[in-house]
């Protein structure tokens, strides 16, 4: 194994990962009924992208030439 690379992978995993945490968490915010008004319907669509792109995740590194992306819109 290429230690090099192996590092690289660990530093940018290590980093990106806290990164996401962190924004899940932010999104976890908005629970706050207090400063925000939400339909059930759309935070069902807010779970759905956060599940689907975990799942893309899981199904890049299964097989990592496939590649999808986009972005989120209510």
């Amino acid at each position: 194994m290429d230690t090099a690379k192996h590092e690289k992978f660990r530093q940018l995993a290590e980093s990106r990962t806290n990164k996401a945490i962190e924004a899940i968490s932010r999104i976890g915010n908005l629970s706050n009924r207090s400063l925000y008004e939400w339909e059930e319907a759309e935070l069902r669509k807010v779970i759905k992208a956060l599940r689907d792109s975990v799942s893309e995740v899981e199904q890049r590194f299964a097989t990592p030439k496939s590649r999808t992306g986009g972005s989120f819109k209510l």
